[in-house]
């Protein structure tokens, strides 16, 4: 690359390229040593270096998908990068969003525009890092240039939670020491979704309020840094592959998210790449503080309510192949599915068309609106997974086992005659629909999918806890109890406060009865 030519986002193959560094990662005893060819991470690399390539296609600027940026240097971003000054803007954030969760369906929460709910807002706010307020500048131009895919791993291992983080000893992350030249950590942290298959990992706290400055940082480490390694759960993609195909197991074999232990061992990080450090107070309040929480929950709901369109979209399809959708309860749970998903599409647009004003002329998503989704996520996901269960029963169970059995010339007969789906759809396609719609919502992939949404925004507590305190914020819980004190106050023991009513005591039952025995 000439000088003359701006740094520009990274190509699906310049993307797999950047995977080949190196890193730690661990799955199945074994130290993975190129991630874009493991059968754990090929095809999710694959279907991210997708969503890379959609930003050079010809029709990129047409969908929405890029913008120039805002640093000067004459490239084009992914808008979610680049911080928004208008409700415009962030219709712009949004619609990019909704086209890249449609690559994966809205089964992949931590593509690239996941982590730049953050990395979108250090330039806005790079003073409230302090001192460290030009690595914010430098990160949020570099990451909008490149469009670099980040992971976050912010909470500690669930080990001694009643006690704070830094009396558990050597479990949280930590500084072990500090030179002229950075800070040494040690330490983990969970759960590192996709950090695997990502170029930088972010590291944060989540929880009680810290005490011990130690366990105070807020900072960036690139995944081939030494010392950081990854130890992965189980792989979805290896089972699908190895017992299925493509047929069998449409979502398991290429957009499993793998998770991962993230463990620091005396990891190196230089002062260029640190955004807090020893400041209790800023680090135990960053989600909040910060500015990230208003755009994950717009992040998030764009993403689900995609998801949500695919859900849709299958579970009817499943309904033709069986034959269920004409019976009048079902269309009911339908109709529930499809007002689930019309109230994440609806959030969505109540968070960018109202917009809460934030710093320097920029604004912010709609906090109220996203405590909405940030609520009715951990629980509606759930309901459709049971709907689905409840209408579709052994439709979902009784499925040849691997594509294979359409090649036996033996079986082929009989699955046409008695696999075949209603109103002509022939065995095949039933199959097929089914398989999905099992990979969606039966599988070990669906299961961990359940999980996820249940806890994206943290537990079922916070997500009600944070409707409340942002009510608080705005002054509307203080009105809504006005507007009882308001009506409280129209009577009383006498009768109603004011002259225009009657208090009917002309026909009262009661007042007539006044004076007898």
């Amino acid at each position: 690359m000439t000088d003359s030519q701006p740094v520009l986002p990274y190509t699906g193959d310049e993307y797999l390229e950047s995977l080949r560094d190196g890193r730690s990662v661990y799955i199945y005893g074994q130290n993975v040593t190129d991630v874009t060819t493991h059968p754990a991470f090929r095809n999710s690399a694959r279907m991210i270096a997708r969503m890379y390539d959609a930003l050079h296609a010809d029709d990129a600027a047409e969908r929405g998908l890029v913008v120039p940026t805002d640093t000067g240097n004459g490239g084009f971003t992914h808008p979610f990068f680049r911080a928004p000054k208008s409700a415009e803007d962030l219709i712009a954030s949004r619609d990019a969003i909704a086209e890249w969760a449609r690559v994966s369906h809205g089964w992949m929460g931590r593509s690239p525009d996941y982590k730049a709910t953050f990395l979108g807002t250090l330039g806005v706010n790079h003073e409230y890092y302090a001192p460290f307020a030009e690595n914010a500048r430098r990160w949020y131009r570099e990451s909008q240039e490149r469009v670099l895919f980040w992971n976050h791993a912010i909470v500690n291992p669930p080990i001694d939670r009643d006690l704070p983080p830094d009396e558990v000893g050597n479990v949280a992350v930590h500084a072990v020491r500090e030179t002229d030249a950075g800070i040494y950590l040690s330490g983990a942290k969970v759960v590192a979704t996709s950090a695997a298959i990502s170029n930088v990992n972010f590291i944060a706290y989540a929880g009680p309020p810290l005490k011990d400055p130690r366990y105070a940082v807020v900072c960036a480490i690139p995944m081939d840094t030494p010392g950081l390694k990854l130890i992965c759960r189980q792989s979805y993609s290896v089972a699908a592959q190895a017992a299925g195909t493509p047929f069998d197991y449409p979502l398991s074999s290429r957009l499993d998210e793998n998770d991962a232990i993230l463990v620091l061992d005396e990891v190196f990080v230089p002062w260029e790449n640190v955004f807090a450090y020893g400041d209790t107070e800023k680090v135990s309040g960053f989600l909040s503080q910060s500015g990230i929480d208003n755009r994950i929950m717009l992040q998030g709901c764009t993403r689900l309510a995609v998801k949500l369109d695919f859900l849709a979209g299958v579970y009817m399809k499943s309904l033709k192949m069986t034959g269920a959708g004409e019976f009048r309860g079902v269309q009911a749970r339908l109709g529930e599915i499809l007002a689930i998903r019309n109230l994440m599409w609806s959030t969505t647009e109540s968070m960018i068309r109202n917009p809460d004003p934030w710093l320097d002329g920029h604004v912010q998503p709609n906090r109220l609106a996203g405590t909405v989704y940030s609520w009715f996520a951990v629980s509606q996901h759930s309901r459709i997974r049971e709907i689905v269960q409840e209408d579709l029963g052994s439709a979902l169970i009784y499925l040849p086992s691997h594509a294979e059995d359409f090649a036996n010339e033996e079986l082929r007969p009989y699955l046409d005659q008695y696999v075949r789906g209603s109103r002509g759809a022939d065995s095949v396609e039933r199959v097929k629909v089914l398989k999905a719609m099992w990979d969606a919502t039966g599988s070990e992939f669906a299961s961990r999918h359940e999980l996820y949404e249940r806890n994206y925004q943290g537990t079922r507590e916070n997500a009600r806890i944070k409707i409340l305190k942002e009510m608080e914020r705005r002054g509307d819980v203080e009105r809504l109890i006005g507007l009882a004190d308001e009506f409280l106050a129209g009577y009383d023991l006498n009768g109603w406060t004011s002259d225009d009513l009657f208090d009917g005591k002309d026909v009262s039952v009661v007042h007539g009865l006044a004076g007898t025995d």
